[in-house]
């Protein structure tokens, strides 16, 4: 889950400010300070050409012409990024906390597939996961509110994963369905529809709207079947779209504050509200909620 990102990082910031520890976790965390923007900028820099790097490693012609270089350029940003890591280990209050939070684990696991090279060379690409560090970049222009709206995204997809989790389990046995009718219509005029599996491949292709034309139906019922079968896959399309849609409505209206009321406990009041709507008590505002995991 996304972390909350609209209050300066406090809580895992180590208590002496004459310390080292304090000094370079001003430098790699806080992005609002000069030197925390130039380590982060020359940080995504240094992401944006490791996976420039990696996209070009993965054209023939050129890794084989320049092979040698590439595997050098791997060793130099496996000891960057590693290094990093453990610079930001070093200078966190509690490791663990860090460890745990969203972008902990995604430098973490940036650095994994390089040591995972070493024993299963076909890792390297995984590399590329390298791109989602990237997200720093809203902390360095001071975009927070990106990384605010993708939170309510990741949450509206979370809450909408049993009616999406239905409707696919829908739709697999529809594309059952249809593939053993197109196969029992179809396969006797033409070859393409040689089995049930491979109707259901054909029927998959066509309800997703895709359409790639290696199997088409030859008969005049095949050919009735597979139009209602394409006008079928458009209005499929609109379902998951409706209820993520709507998911994410409802969590855009959710209060975004972190007002609540010390004598009933209720949270969830209006951005503007003074006054708790259930016992009319002065709201306080609850700075737990605000914990950064960094």
């Amino acid at each position: 889950m996304p972390d909350r990102i609209d209050v300066v990082q406090k809580q895992n910031r180590p208590d002496d400010e004459n310390s080292w520890q304090y000094k370079l976790y001003v430098v790699i965390f806080q992005a609002n300070t000069r030197a925390g923007k130039i380590f982060d900028t020359i940080l995504s820099l240094l992401i944006l050409t490791n996976i420039a790097l990696i996209l070009s490693e993965s054209i023939n012609t050129v890794a084989s012409k320049y092979g040698t270089y590439f595997k050098l350029f791997d060793k130099f940003f496996l000891v960057i990024f590693s290094f990093e890591y453990l610079l930001r280990l070093a200078c966190v209050k509690v490791k663990k906390k860090f460890i745990t939070s969203t972008f902990g684990l995604l430098d973490l696991i940036a650095i994994l597939p390089s040591f995972f090279e070493f024993l299963f060379p076909q890792s390297h690409m995984l590399m590329i996961i390298r791109s989602f560090r990237l997200l720093r970049i809203f902390r360095i222009f001071g975009m927070v509110k990106f990384l605010e709206e993708s939170r309510e995204l990741v949450f509206a997809l979370i809450r909408s994963f049993r009616k999406i989790f239905i409707f696919l389990f829908f739709v697999l046995i529809l594309a059952f369905l249809l593939g053993s009718l197109m196969y029992l219509v179809e396969y006797h005029h033409n070859e393409s529809f040689s089995s049930i599996p491979q109707s259901i491949y054909w029927s998959i292709v066509t309800l997703t709207t895709v359409g790639y034309g290696d199997i088409t139906p030859v008969s005049t019922l095949g050919k009735i079947l597979a139009s209602f079968i394409m006008i079928l896959g458009y209005s499929i399309i609109a379902v998951p779209t409706g209820i993520i849609g709507g998911s994410i409505i409802r969590e855009m209206k959710k209060p975004k504050n972190n007002l609540y009321c010390v004598n009933c406990n209720v949270s969830g009041h209006s951005d503007d509200a003074v006054y708790c709507r259930r016992c009319g008590d002065k709201l306080q505002i609850n700075n737990t909620m605000n914990e950064d995991p960094e």
